[in-house]
């Protein structure tokens, strides 16, 4: 937007007359830097308002602002109290007291998990560093580095529900890596929150299959995204997908 309106610079004519004329711009132009000071004023807003990851507004959990450029797009509530729920439940439903959850890159859903159960154990691994606020619950992690992890995570989760920021191959791949790093073999839950575009894959990189359930976002995005796992829910979340 910068650049469109230094190309309009020229459409600033002073009348060459009277120099107490102010300098008028040309409709494209006006309208040019309308939508720009728009832009700006609705990104100062957004920064303004951001609040507590994890505090209460009424029914719903109140948000930091999502920041694009990490590609970060909110659960809608019923999404998140959906997912948040089926992972409670899958905690609460083994013998062992120390079940322990690992959410990569989906902040909205540990966020739901602690409004819900705030005792249960859940590990945000994330990027934005905004979510430091949660102390130990927070471990950096950049999918570039898909292993670049603390040693005390290795195979520590029984539940693993990952989202991953780009729906490429390569970003699959390597989060399917973390994934792996972070499950206990053979007693793990997998959850995965991706475009419907990366079924083939999600089949293949980890066994998983898609639920009846259709995730949805605050923002209105244009792929669609489904929910896999690698277990069967029976009636929740949809159950399993029949193959067509």
């Amino acid at each position: 937007m910068e650049e469109e309106l230094g190309r309009q610079r020229n459409d600033c004519v002073l009348n060459e007359d009277n120099d107490d004329d102010p300098p008028m711009l040309s409709s494209y132009a006006l309208a040019a830097l309308t939508e720009f000071l728009e832009e700006q004023n609705q990104f100062d807003v957004d920064e303004r308002s951001e609040d507590t990851v994890g505090g209460e507004t009424g029914e719903q959990v109140a948000l930091v602002a999502e920041d694009w450029r990490l590609s970060q797009f909110w659960y809608d509530p019923l999404t998140a109290e959906t997912v948040a729920k089926e992972v409670i439940a899958l905690l609460t439903n083994g013998t062992n007291s120390n079940c322990r959850a690992a959410c990569i890159a989906c902040p909205t859903l540990y966020a739901y998990i602690k409004k819900i159960e705030p005792n249960a154990s859940v590990q945000l691994l994330e990027y934005d560093k905004r979510f430091e606020q949660y102390g130990s619950d927070f471990t950096f992690y950049d999918y570039n580095q898909p292993e670049d992890l603390p040693n005390e995570l290795k195979q520590a989760f029984q539940v693993v529900v990952a989202d991953p920021p780009y729906l490429s191959k390569e970003c699959l791949e390597k989060v399917s890596q973390t994934i792996s790093f972070l499950a206990r073999p053979g007693k793990s839950h997998l959850l995965l929150l991706t475009g419907e575009v990366q079924k083939d894959r999600a089949a293949e990189l980890l066994g998983l299959h898609p639920c009846g359930f259709r995730p949805q976002h605050s923002s209105k995005l244009g792929n669609e995204f489904r929910l896999f796992t690698n277990y069967d829910p029976e009636m929740r979340l949809g159950g399993w997908e029949l193959e067509k």
